[in-house]
């Protein structure tokens, strides 16, 4: 039986795909967990593995070709029994996810994800389970990718068939389930959409090069100009007295290597200050949601870092628990992983706040865009020597720039000024977020 491979919603914010590379071609036998093909989204691309067994018999769409979500990208021959478009393909990762991934409120589905239109979800095995059991496939809920149903759903349904749902239960489970997401749909804020303006089209000359888009490029193009034109951006700026700071790093560092052999950066040191004043002030850790701000319980460090197609923001999950070690550790893997698109989707969600550090390429200062949905961005600048003034008297001093673009309409003026005074304190006396 033909089994139509098609392109998976891999993110939330996904619409299309670009096939990469093909990993298999016509005539090949494929088993499930085979690697099918990469395939980039909006924000990684990731590895697409085979949930079924057969031969390659066509492939539709071409490396370097986009598709869009439940598109046919090839069609595999198997012998299990159901329908020829039973499952879309889903993915294992190896991401390289866009810098703007962020926190976000969703509505819960109803149980029964494993039907689409007439169509059952359900891998062959689980098919011919059901059909040696007598267990019906359109009254269970999948726990597999992408809500399919699986050998164990069919087994436990089975084994407890007091406990599943008739098909006017199910029915009923869903409508209900639909009204009440149409109730939420209606009373939820409509939020404003801002028209994208027609781009100005560049006059392209004879050896000019044309670059296309990536789905990565385009989301963080989206996203940003959102930001940009939907929130009302403020800034502020702190002049830092860096010298304390590297004098704690030199001493740390010559007794790591002693011990655990990491090596602190200074950036390690300024993501440590950054969580603890959010501590300090969690009106900082917060987000604009309509009619209301969401306070976040935990703080979700987003660390934004340069990859050869844009920028990407990986995120330190509750931060507020993790020790200099741990974070300086978590920060040099993200690094790694980022560059070799090894990071896994999930490691990008949840950041409530973000640190952008550009003093490694001698950058004094900037403003940063704010990452929405979070409300602050720290940028960080380099430490350069300059001449200050102490007790009357000009001598040579080590600055550091530090910048915050805040959203107004969660973070007031003052708050944001209490924040970055807390975050120069830790630096100018670094022990303090040892303790």
């Amino acid at each position: 039986m033909s089994v139509n491979i098609e392109m998976p919603k891999l993110s939330d914010t996904m619409t299309e795909g670009t096939l990469v590379k093909w990993h298999k071609k016509v005539g090949d036998a494929v088993e499930i967990g085979d690697i099918l093909a990469d395939i980039e989204t909006d924000k990684a691309t990731m590895e697409m593995e085979a949930f079924d067994d057969g031969v390659i018999t066509e492939i539709l769409v071409q490396e370097g070709e986009k598709a869009v979500i439940g598109g046919i990208l090839a069609v595999l021959d198997g012998d299990s029994e159901g329908s020829p478009a039973a499952a879309p393909q889903a993915v294992t990762v190896a991401p390289s996810p866009v810098a703007v991934t962020h926190p976000t409120a969703t509505v819960p589905s109803s149980p029964s994800n494993t039907t689409t239109g007439d169509r059952i979800k359900a891998s062959p095995l689980a098919r011919k389970v059901a059909a040696d059991l007598g267990v019906n496939l359109s009254n269970l809920s999948g726990t597999g990718p992408a809500g399919r149903i699986v050998k164990s759903d069919v087994q436990n349904a089975a084994a407890s068939p007091t406990k599943t749902p008739s098909s006017e239960a199910s029915a009923a489970a869903s409508l209900a389930a639909s009204v009440k997401a149409k109730a939420a749909a209606a009373s939820a804020p409509v939020s404003a959409s801002v028209p994208a303006p027609t781009a100005i089209q560049p006059v392209v000359k004879d050896g000019d090069e044309i670059v296309q888009l990536s789905s990565m490029r385009k989301i963080i193009a989206s996203r940003l100009l959102t930001s940009k034109t939907t929130i009302p951006h403020f800034y502020l700026h702190v002049d830092v007295d860096a010298a304390p700071l590297m004098a704690l790093r030199q001493q740390v560092n010559s007794q790591a290597e002693k011990t655990h052999g990491n090596k602190y950066s200074v950036n390690d040191f300024i993501l440590k200050a950054v969580v603890n004043a959010t501590e300090t002030v969690p009106a900082v850790n917060a987000s604009f949601a309509g009619d209301h701000i969401v306070k976040f319980k935990n703080v979700g460090l987003s660390v934004a870092i340069a990859v050869e197609d844009g920028l990407v923001t990986p995120v330190i999950k509750e931060a507020e628990s993790k020790s200099l070690l741990a974070i300086s550790r978590a920060v040099k893997d993200f690094a790694v992983r980022a560059k070799d698109k090894k990071l896994k989707p999930a490691e990008f969600d949840g950041g409530t706040i973000t640190v952008s550090n550009l003093g490694a390429w001698g950058i004094e200062s900037f403003d940063a865009i704010v990452n929405p949905p979070q409300a602050a961005i720290l940028s960080v600048g380099a430490a350069l020597e300059k001449p200050v003034v102490k007790n009357g008297q000009i001598v040579p001093g080590l600055r550091m720039n530090l910048g915050l673009s805040c959203d107004h309409r969660v973070v007031d003026g003052a708050v944001a000024a209490q924040f970055l005074s807390e975050i120069k304190k830790l630096i100018e006396q670094p022990a303090l977020m040892l303790l």
